[in-house]
């Protein structure tokens, strides 16, 4: 997440409530989701919630590309940030996915 407030940082001011605010919530709502969905005591709720943050890691790759492509900050400094992200979309994915395949086979 600092990563990501550290890339924005740099982009054009003129874009302060648009892509840089959009790409900030998207960061915060990945952690804030699975802070939520562990405090849960459900299991579907834990999964509602880890799916949530997959989901807002999967916007926030999208608006990296964006970025990318209108030319926001340097190469690497994105490719930093969506290789990181890219760790954090597959762990989420074993979490939401491989766990809900686990649970429905036990059903």
């Amino acid at each position: 997440m600092e990563k990501i407030y550290r890339l924005t940082a740099k982009f054009p001011s003129t874009e302060q409530f648009g892509l840089i605010s959009q790409i900030r919530r998207a960061a915060i709502s990945i952690p804030s989701n699975i802070a939520e969905g562990y405090g849960r005591r459900s299991d579907r709720e834990y999964l509602q919630f880890f799916a949530i943050a997959y989901g807002s890691a999967l916007e926030l790759e999208t608006q990296l590309y964006i970025a990318r492509r209108l030319g926001f900050a340097e190469s690497q400094s994105i490719d930093e940030c969506e290789l990181l992200l890219s760790e954090v979309i597959k762990i989420l994915y074993v979490m939401v996915y491989k766990r809900k395949e686990t649970k429905d086979r036990k059903e």
